[in-house]
């Protein structure tokens, strides 16, 4: 039976330069109900040094990734990003913490983290607040998006 037989019929397949094991071992730390399913590891040194990790299988809360180490032909851009769906404005402070450590901060709700992978991390209720003008242009000025301010501008 192939590993692959296990996964959904579609997974997101991260490309790392050569730090995919450190990526993986970075978000198990960040969502809960997380784990490292399988690995890879090279045959020969046409990809690395001999037995080096090719590929990591992990699960984070439920969705299943694959990470590899391609080398460094192709970067993380904004056109893929990840959507973390939190349900207090606790949530919303924690992974906004952790992910941005190292990484970037953007507008919106979204960051980068120390590995060049986009995030969004956004409230449950944030198409309900934002369907009211004046709460999506509160939003329009914020980073991590702060669900009392979005809620206040949305009954003013």
């Amino acid at each position: 039976m192939s590993a692959l037989e296990n996964f959904p019929r579609i997974t997101p397949f991260l490309w790392f330069d050569s730090n995919a094991e450190e990526a993986v071992g970075f978000y198990l730390t960040v969502f809960k109900n997380s784990r490292h399913l399988s690995e890879l590891r090279t045959a020969d040194d046409s990809r690395g040094p001999k037995g080096s990790i090719l590929t990591v299988a992990f699960e984070l809360d439920g969705q299943k990734f694959t990470a590899i180490n391609g080398g460094p032909m192709f970067k993380f851009t904004e056109a893929i990003s990840f959507v973390v769906r939190c349900d207090s404005q606790q949530e919303v402070d924690d992974y906004w913490s952790k992910l941005s450590a190292g990484g970037s901060e953007g507008q919106c709700g979204w960051l980068k983290d120390k590995f060049g992978l986009s995030w969004q991390i956004v409230p449950a209720r944030l198409p309900e607040l934002i369907a009211n003008p004046k709460s999506m242009e509160a939003m329009l000025r914020m980073k991590k998006l702060d669900i009392a301010e979005l809620e206040r501008a949305a009954q003013a």
